[in-house]
């Protein structure tokens, strides 16, 4: 996609090396847009393999408001395997730290607890939620069937009490859902934008997530559009990026879902993506 192309090359003409929590510099940006129609195809890049089982096993252990990395090891997804909750181990790069970090299965009230539980009281990734909450994607897609031109329709992940308790703060930490001529388009809010490994998680699992509310409520689907914050790239992997760069994006492939009942009762499985036809994939180390 050219646009994820033209951030990239933003960040690489005019981006501040700057230093960050992790131990690897970054080149940084003050605010990037990335805009997609869905008619043009499923936003999944071309210029490298993008896995998508390992996006929409994630985004579906969203929806489900899971908290135990073990879920997802189950799956054979392993990218949370670097962190856990502070509760359990309280964070540092390390290597004694990031070894106890990885063997830690709680990932405190991350991400999908906050779209299913918000204000309840997170206890475990085995207990029930103590209190009362909201669950806010159940409400947007209540509101979605019954007042489709409702500009309220906004789902958070980022909740102040529980920030510190979350084995990362949300980087993608609220998304919002309009209904326009009978499309529905989705548009989310990043505050930190890893593009080499991150973003392109970030566009296929907002875009299938788009794709999937479009089926529950039997509208069109329409535009994908993230707004970005610091948007960076870190320096280990500027050399991998530039191979991006160099690739001619190829056509985009389509989406589509089975048998589907409810976004509530989807499994991952359920969607697969057809026609893809990517470059080989690029290895990036990841920043913990």
């Amino acid at each position: 996609m050219k646009t994820y192309l033209d951030i990239v090359q933003t960040i690489l003409d005019r981006g501040f090396r700057k230093q960050n929590r992790t131990g690897v510099d970054a080149l940084s940006i003050a605010g990037a847009m990335f805009e997609h129609d869905m008619a043009e195809g499923f936003p999944l890049l071309s210029t490298k393999k993008v896995p998508f089982r390992l996006v929409a096993s994630e985004l579906e252990f969203f929806i489900r408001g899971i908290t135990d990395k073990e879920w997802l090891i189950a799956q054979n997804n392993h990218i949370w395997d670097e962190w856990c909750s502070p509760d359990a181990v309280p964070y540092a790069n390390d290597a004694e730290t990031q070894a106890r970090m990885m063997a830690e299965r709680e990932l405190g009230p991350v991400y999908g607890w906050q779209w299913r539980n918000f204000g309840a009281d997170y206890v475990s990734h085995n207990s029930a939620p103590e209190g009362k909450g909201v669950d806010q994607l159940r409400r947007l897609v209540e509101t979605l069937k019954k007042d489709p031109d409702n500009r309220r329709m906004i789902v958070s992940a980022w909740n102040p009490l529980d920030l510190g308790r979350m084995a990362l703060p949300p980087c993608h930490y609220a998304f919002q859902v309009t209904v326009i001529d009978n499309r529905l388009n989705l548009l989310w809010n990043q505050r930190s934008v890893d593009v080499a490994l991150g973003l392109p998680f970030n566009i296929a699992s907002y875009g299938c997530l788009l794709h999937l509310l479009a089926k529950e409520a039997g509208l069109g689907e329409g535009r994908l559009i993230g707004f970005l914050g610091d948007t960076h790239i870190y320096v280990n992997h500027i050399d991998a990026i530039r191979v991006q760069l160099e690739r001619q994006p190829r056509a985009l492939p389509k989406i589509t879902t089975g048998q589907f009942i409810s976004i509530f009762d989807w499994h991952y499985k359920d969607t697969v993506i057809e026609n893809y036809d990517p470059y080989p994939a690029i290895k990036f180390d990841i920043a913990v």
